[in-house]
Formats: structure tokens, sequence, C-alpha cells
């Protein structure tokens, strides 16, 4: 049993919830673990949930969810709930606006046009998801490790390789080298074999994640190559093999998720690598 916490050791806002569930999750009890990453993926249904409707999105026992708690220094369930609500009320305020002029659009009473803007409305809420969870420092890391890089190799499956496909456009129009993982001659491994320490690798997968993209950036990070990806979850296996990793969760309607987000994302990411290589030529300097 873990030994209970004194009331300074209890995390009291979100990030201070997550850096510590993230700090100790590799020795959290698998259905503890489960709550663990079910609450970091869906803080939202967290906040809005019964216990009981939690238990069974996230495939465990009430009782689970306690205990839960009480491992992180909570007296119960409804404790913890405070901080996913807590979050919810300090988020960027304008969303609700945004939904009601949507709602009110002439086309909203039309069955397709309700379809368009419940599209528009997920893409904006990720939108201003994105722009408060990506940090700064992190990204300029990111910038800095794949900017040095000889070769970028760009690792991307299923719902994921537009993405990848749009970097690879326009990293060819911005004169960056880089390889696309995923050929139709199936070379894929004779291609990361090729790669060394002096190149680096961005990779992308959401949950149910694509066991090859996974497969492969451990396959680089084990040869020393430094691998900066994009995913959803602090629990995703491509965390594990990234020098720096960025979560990113698409808002969904009618369980549908767009990649409005990720693709605003890819095209920073893109332009600041090669406005970083530019820059570094001009002035003479290495990278």
């Amino acid at each position: 049993m873990p030994t209970p916490e004194s009331s300074t050791d209890i995390p009291q806002d979100f990030e201070a919830l997550k850096a510590v569930i993230l700090e100790r999750k590799a020795q959290l009890p698998k259905r503890l673990k489960q709550v663990a990453a079910y609450s970091l993926d869906h803080p939202d249904e967290i906040a809005f949930g019964t216990a009981a409707s939690i238990a069974t999105s996230a495939d465990v026992q009430p009782s689970t969810l306690v205990r839960f708690a009480q491992h992180f220094g909570f007296e119960g369930f409804s404790s913890l709930q405070q901080i996913f609500r807590a979050r919810l009320r300090e988020r960027t305020p304008g969303y609700e606006d945004r939904l009601k002029a949507l709602r009110g659009n002439d086309h909203s009473k039309l069955e397709s046009g309700s379809i368009f803007n419940g599209f528009v409305a997920a893409a904006h809420r990720s939108l201003d998801n994105v722009a408060t969870s990506i940090g700064p420092q992190a990204f300029e890391r990111a910038v800095d490790i794949l900017a040095k890089a000889d070769t970028i190799y760009l690792i991307a499956k299923r719902r994921s390789y537009p993405i990848s496909s749009y970097m690879a456009y326009a990293f060819g129009k911005l004169r960056v080298k880089y390889q696309h993982v995923g050929t139709a001659a199936g070379i894929d491994d004779d291609m990361l074999a090729m790669a060394t320490r002096q190149d680096a690798a961005f990779a992308v997968s959401f949950s149910p994640y694509a066991s090859e993209s996974c497969t492969q950036a451990r396959f680089l990070a084990n040869r020393k190559v430094p691998v900066v990806s994009l995913t959803d979850s602090a629990f995703s296996p491509l965390a594990e093999s990234s020098k720096v990793w960025f979560e990113l969760v698409e808002a969904d309607h009618a369980g549908f998720r767009s990649l409005s987000a990720s693709m605003a994302f890819a095209m920073a990411l893109t332009v600041a690598i090669a406005e970083k290589r530019r820059r570094h030529a001009e002035a003479g300097k290495p990278l």
C-alpha cells in the first residue's frame, strides 16, 4: 500500500498531478496505471463524469478510482475530480461563445450544415488546446535537434500519415534533406539502417498506436538517433523512445477526429526548422 502523503505533497493543480503521475507511472500497479492513462488521455471526461461512468469507460471497478485518488494523497475520488474541474475553469475562455455563434448560423438548421458546424467546432477546440499545451522551450529544443540533422527521417502510418506527407512536401520545397519512411517497395528497414547519430527522426502516432511506427522509432533510438515525436498520451510507446515528445489530443465530432491542430503543429515545426537552418547558414555558423 502506498504511504499516505502530507497535505503539502498533494498535487494542487492539473499540471502538478500530471507530473507526479508521470514520475510514478512505472511503479503503478496495472489497474492504477490503467486509470492514470485514462485520466491523462480524457481529462474532460474525468471532470464531467460520475465514478460509475468513468470506471466503465476506463474498464476498471469504481473502487479502483478511489484507490487511485488515495495513492496520490486525496481523501477520495471526488477530491481528485476537483483538480480536473479546476483545469476546465482555467482554460482559455471564448470556446462556448464560438459554439453558440456556430449554432446560430443559418445552415445549422440543415443536417449537413450541422455536421459541418460540428467539425468546425472540434477544429476550434483542438487549436485552442494546442495553443496552451505546446511548451515553447520544448518546441525550441525539438527544432534544434531536427535542424542539426543531416537527414530527417519522417515516420507515420495510418491516420498520422498525412502529417508526414505534408512535412515531406514542405521539406522538399524548403531544401531540407529528409527520408519519408513508408515505401511501396517495402525497404523501410534498409532505409532506417542507414541512419546515423548525425541524423534525426520525427515520428507521429495516435491511439490506437501504429506498432510499426513505434518499432521504427525504438530502432532509431537504440542506434542513438535522436527522435522527436507527436502523440496523444504520456503513456504512448513513442514517448519512451523520444528525446522530446509532444502530447496533442484532437477534439472529435461524433467520434471522428480531424488533424487540424496536428497539421498546424507540423507546419510550424517544418518552417521553424528551415528558418533556423537558413539563419545559421547565412551567418556561417554550425548548427
